[in-house]
C-alpha cells in the first residue's frame, strides 16, 4: 500500500545553547546546523527511510527548496507532487535545543500555499486501503479536505493534530487514527494521560468526536493505543538522548509504515518506539531518522 503524506517541508536553523536565556539576554551556542525538516516532509522520510512506499504532497519555495525536495528524493521519497511556489521563502523552523530538548519557532512560508487543487492532483492515482498522513502545519481548511478526500476514496487516514489549535467536527470524524503526545491529548480532550485510566478517557472523549483509534506517545513512558475495546501499550527504549526533534515524526512514520505492510497495531507500536529511541541519540532531523536495518 502507498502512503501520501501531506503537510509541511521546513529547513531547520537548529542551535544547541547550555541553557534557555531570559528575556533580553544573550549566551553563546554550542554548535549550529541547517537540517531538512517540517513535520510533513519529516514523516514522509520516515517512511522512505524505513521501507515503506511514499509520495510526498507539499509546496516549497526559493530559499531552501531545491534542498528540500532533494533530501526526500535522497532518502526514496515521491516529490512530484512537492510543487515549487516563486516569490516566498520555504518553511522555516528555528530550534533551540537544550539538554536534548528543544523550543521551535515556525514561518510557514510556502506551506501556506498547499491547495486542494494540489490534493486533488496528488491523490488521482491513490487506491482504496492507501493511508494518508497529515498534521497541522499547512492551512487547516486544506488539511480538513485531504482528509475528506482520502475518506471518499477508501484510504486510511492518520492526523497527528499538532501544532494544537481547535479543531472542526468532521476533521474528527474522517479520522481514523489520531495520534497525539500528552500535551496535546490534554489540549483536545481536558484529560492529562499519565495512566491506563486517564488514557482511556482521553481515548473516549476523542471517540465521541468520531475518532476511530487513538495513539497516545507518553515520551519516556512509551506509547498507548485506544482502538474499539482494546488497549495496547508498547514501551519505550532507554537511550541518552542528545536531541528529541523528529522524534514523534518517526514514530508515526514508522507506526503507518508497518500498518501498511500488514502488521498489527501492537507489532507497528514497538517498532516505532525502536525507531523513535534512536532518532533521539542523533542530533538534527531527517538525518537523525534511522534506516530499515537498524531498527530490525
Amino acid at each position: 500500500m502507498k502512503i501520501y503524506v501531506a503537510g509541511s517541508l521546513n529547513m531547520d536553523l537548529v542551535i544547541r545553547a547550555p541553557y534557555m536565556p531570559e528575556n533580553g539576554v544573550t549566551i553563546s551556542g554550542e554548535g549550529f546546523l541547517t537540517n531538512p525538516g517540517g513535520k510533513g516532509a519529516n514523516q514522509a522520510a520516515a517512511v522512505g527511510k524505513l521501507g515503506g512506499s511514499v509520495c510526498m504532497v507539499g509546496c516549497v519555495g526559493d530559499a531552501f527548496g531545491n534542498e528540500l525536495r532533494a533530501a526526500l528524493q535522497g532518502y526514496g521519497v515521491d516529490v512530484t507532487f512537492v510543487e515549487r511556489t516563486p516569490g516566498v521563502s520555504s518553511g522555516i523552523a528555528v530550534i533551540v535545543v537544550v539538554d536534548g530538548d528543544n523550543r521551535i519557532i515556525l514561518d510557514a512560508g510556502a506551506n501556506a500555499r498547499v491547495s486542494r487543487e494540489l490534493i486533488d492532483r496528488a491523490f488521482a492515482s491513490a487506491e482504496a486501503g492507501d493511508y494518508l498522513v497529515t498534521q497541522l502545519e499547512i492551512a487547516r481548511d486544506i488539511t480538513a479536505y485531504a482528509l475528506r478526500r482520502a475518506r471518499e476514496k477508501g484510504m486510511i487516514t492518520l492526523l497527528n493534530p499538532t501544532p494544537a489549535v481547535e479543531l472542526e467536527s468532521e476533521i474528527f470524524s474522517n479520522c481514523d487514527y489520531f495520534v497525539v503526545n500528552q500535551s496535546e491529548a490534554e489540549f483536545y480532550t481536558g484529560i492529562y494521560p499519565e495512566d491506563e485510566a486517564s488514557a482511556r478517557r482521553c481515548a473516549r472523549t476523542l471517540m465521541e468526536r468520531g475518532v476511530q483509534n487513538v495513539l497516545i506517545t507518553l515520551g519516556a513512558a512509551g506509547s498507548v493505543c485506544i482502538s474499539g475495546g482494546s488497549y495496547y501499550r508498547a514501551e519505550s527504549i532507554k537511550v541518552q538522548a542528545v536531541d528529541t526533534t523528529a522524534a514523534g515524526d518517526t514514530y508515526v512514520g514508522a507506526f503507518v509504515t508497518r500498518l501498511s505492510e500488514g502488521a498489527d497495531i501492537e507489532a507497528a507500536m514497538c517498532f516505532a518506539s525502536k525507531a523513535a529511541a534512536i532518532t533521539v541519540t542523533r542530533m538534527g532531523a531527517q538525518q537523525s531518522i534511522p534506516m530499515r536495518k537498524e531498527v530490525e
